[in-house]
Order: structure tokens, then C-alpha cells, then sequence
């Protein structure tokens, strides 16, 4: 008898429970939207940020030491050196999927032609490296320094002549792509090199050459030798616990340091490159790490602010349709009262009602704030965003307290209504 009741209702009001389920539909699919982009927005955001710049910078053991100590950044008449033979190591790792990018530094400075000083950096522009897992990985300030601009072509590593001209360099020594440059080492040594691009960026690279890192390595005679290495990597933002290992490592529990080390603080994957690379002192670049958790925290909060308001608003539109709509039936439900049916029954009656609608307007809204969510992560991050099965249930619960609250001046008003007086108009 009581779905009976509820089916005819249903029938009678099939406006305006279409009404209601497209505006739970609406609030579902905005939420919905923002739960998956917020669950899955971390390796975004991650992503993007690391295309501005390395967040670990690895230098010898010894160099770190003499500046925190002496604050210098060599010895006099020493200086010591990365082997670029273990630089692979970096991609073996625990957090081997979390390294983005890297590439190795090594400075210094020849002659021009007219004597001039010309400050010159070795590295790796798109390097195809063999892991010692077999693996081959492509690497370099090519992908690490988006914000260049290249006038030109990147050089191949393979081609240890061809080289980049920062744009400064490169008007005070009056040459353009396609030209040639003679440079002489402080050793004697002269190179002839072929400007293959002239690169832009704002930085120290405009007033430098830019070459290969085989180069510059054969022409100081240091084979095999790098000063530093940039690392990019896609990590979590830190809480106390990264904070109190940042201090000391050392001063950890067993359990401490086993949840530090497997989760991808800044600090444990710098302390796993140390392992990996011999005599070498990993340093986190803190304002880069803290901005990325500040810019993550900061989005992931506005995502769950559009959520609540979404929900609010869905709420609003539920409460004056169901509002509207018990009113307007009034007479109906006055009477049902009158002949014997009780408070509950008739809230119950317009409660499975508003949730009859609420349901299939929530599976509608589900769906299509799936498509909300992969046309948001096309569309800011250029791939789409993981649907997260976590999403249902809080969704499910969301929409449940949606419906209620929506209903709660309806149900008052309900509670309130008088059969004698609705039935003779009043």
C-alpha cells in the first residue's frame, strides 16, 4: 500500500521529480568531478611543477662539507667530482618511478677568439641513457628546462662540436645559428664548435656556451668526471615526521624510519641517492619543495572547496522544489492524514519520493562527473584523471546528506499541517 502511494506520486509529480533528480545530478557530478581530480590532482600538479626545475641537487660529499664549514665551495688547488658512470644508479631507486629527470654540470671557462672569457657548462641535453637494469631512459636539461627557448635546434649529445649560445653570449660575440666559434681551453687546447641554437631563459645560461658534457670533460681532461647533478622528482609534501629526519636521519625509531624511508619526502629520496652514488651529499632545494606541498595543499583544499559549495547549492535547489511540491499537494497529504494515516507514514511517503528521484539523479551525475573529471584533466593537465573507486561511497554519503537536509523544511511543514484546515482551504 505505502509504495503504491509513492508510485502514484510519483506519477502525478513527474516534473517535478525530474526537477529534483537533475539537481542532485548536478551537485553529484560536481562533486564527483572534484573528488577524482583531487584524489589524483598530487602526480599532477607534481608533474607540471617539475618542468620548472629541479628539486635535489647532488654534489661531492667533500664540496658540501667545505661550505658548511668554511663556506667555500672548494679547496684551494683541489676539487672533487661525481662519477658519471653512476649517475644511472639515480633510476634504481626505491622511488625509481618518482625521478622525472636529471642531468649532470660541469663549469669552466675558456678564450674567444679575441681573448675574451666565456663561461661554458658540459651537460646532457636529451641523453639516452642505459640503466644498469638494461633499461634505456632519455634525460637532460632538455626536459628539465621547458622555460628555455631554443632559437634553433637542441644539440645531439652524440655530436660533441655542435653547441648553445645563451642570447647575451651570442650578440657580443656577433654569431647566429648555423655559425662557428673558436674556443681555447686554459690548457692550450683550441676547439672550432658550431652553434646549432641560441637559448633564452632569463638565467645565467644567456651570457654562456652551453655544451656537450663529452666536451667539455675531453677538453679539461676530467673523462668521466661531473661537478653536480640536478635531480627532478615528483614527491609528497612534508609533515614533522619528514621534518624531524631532515634533522637528523639517525634520530628515528626503527618504525619512524622504515615510514620515511617508503614514503616520497623530498629528504628520503636525496637519502637514497647518497646511497646510490659514492662520496656524494644530496640536498634537497627546500623553497622549491615546501612551494610544491604549499601549491598542492592549496589546490586539493580549493577542490574540496567547490565540492561543499556544489553540494550547498544542490541542497538549496533540492529544498525549494520539495518544498514547492508538498504545498502544492497539500490537500492530497491533509487528506491522507485525515483518513487515518500517520506523521510517519506521510513523511516516509515523501521522503522515498525525494530519494526515488535523488538516487537515479546521483547515478546520472556520477557518470557524467566522470566525464566533468577527464575533460578537466585534458583539458589543465593534458591527460586524464584516474577514476577512484574511493569516490562512490563519499559521493553516495554526500548525496544522502544532501537529500535530508533538503528535505528538512518540507518534513517541519509536514509534522505541521492540520487536515481540517488544508481541506477547507485554509
Amino acid at each position: 500500500m505505502f509504495w503504491q502511494m509513492v508510485k502514484g506520486a510519483l506519477l502525478r509529480q513527474k516534473g517535478r521529480f525530474i526537477l529534483i533528480a537533475l539537481t542532485v545530478a548536478l551537485g553529484v557530478s560536481l562533486a564527483t568531478a572534484m573528488l577524482d581530480v583531487a584524489f589524483d590532482v598530487g602526480s599532477k600538479v607534481n608533474k607540471e611543477l617539475k618542468a620548472y626545475g629541479a628539486n635535489i641537487t647532488v654534489t661531492p660529499r667533500g664540496q658540501k662539507v667545505l661550505k658548511d664549514v668554511y663556506g667555500v665551495d672548494n679547496a684551494v688547488g683541489h676539487k672533487e667530482y661525481l662519477r658519471e658512470d653512476e649517475l644511472g644508479n639515480i633510476k634504481t631507486i626505491f622511488w625509481t618511478n618518482n625521478i622525472v629527470s636529471f642531468a649532470p654540470f660541469l663549469d669552466s671557462e675558456w678564450k674567444g677568439q679575441n681573448g675574451e672569457k666565456i663561461p661554458v657548462t658540459g651537460t646532457w641535453f636529451n641523453k639516452n641513457l642505459k640503466l644498469p637494469t638494461d633499461e634505456v631512459v632519455t634525460t637532460g636539461v632538455g626536459s628539465m628546462r621547458s622555460w628555455w627557448h631554443v632559437e634553433g635546434a637542441w644539440p645531439d649529445d652524440e655530436q660533441e662540436k655542435n653547441v648553445l649560445v645563451g642570447t647575451k653570449l651570442a650578440e657580443s660575440m656577433n654569431v647566429s645559428v648555423g655559425d662557428t666559434i673558436t674556443v681555447r681551453t686554459a690548457g692550450g687546447i683550441s676547439e672550432t664548435l658550431s652553434v646549432t641554437g641560441v637559448v633564452s631563459g632569463g638565467g645565467a645560461e644567456e651570457e654562456r656556451i652551453i655544451a656537450p658534457l663529452a666536451l667539455v670533460q675531453r677538453l679539461e681532461e676530467l673523462s668521466g668526471k661531473v661537478e653536480s647533478v640536478e635531480v627532478s622528482a615528483i614527491t609528497t609534501p612534508e609533515n614533522e615526521l619528514a621534518r624531524k629526519a631532515a634533522a637528523n636521519p639517525k634520530a628515528l625509531s626503527q618504525h619512524e624510519y622504515d615510514i620515511w624511508y617508503c614514503t616520497a619526502y623530498v629528504g628520503s629520496i636525496a637519502y637514497q641517492i647518497e646511497e646510490v652514488i659514492h662520496d656524494s651529499a644530496a640536498h634537497p632545494v627546500r623553497q622549491i619543495a615546501e612551494s610544491e606541498g604549499k601549491i598542492l595543499d592549496k589546490t586539493e583544499h580549493l577542490m574540496l572547496l567547490i565540492t561543499v559549495l556544489s553540494l550547498l547549492s544542490s541542497a538549496l535547489g533540492v529544498s525549494n522544489l520539495v518544498s514547492a511540491n508538498v504545498m502544492e499537494r497539500s490537500r492530497e497529504l491533509g487528506l491522507l492524514k485525515a483518513l487515518g494515516a500517520s506523521n510517519l507514514t506521510v513523511v516516509l511517503s515523501v521522503l522515498a519520493e525525494i530519494f526515488a528521484a535523488g538516487i537515479l539523479g546521483g547515478i546520472f551525475g556520477y557518470f557524467v562527473g566522470i566525464g566533468f573529471a577527464q575533460i578537466i584533466g585534458e583539458t589543465v593537465f593534458g591527460s586524464g584523471i584516474a577514476v577512484n573507486v574511493y569516490v562512490i561511497p563519499i559521493v553516495a554519503v554526500l548525496m544522502t546528506a544532501v537529500l535530508l537536509v533538503g528535505s528538512v523544511p518540507a518534513v517541519r511543514f509536514l509534522l505541521s499541517l492540520q487536515p481540517a484546515e488544508v481541506l477547507h482551504g485554509r
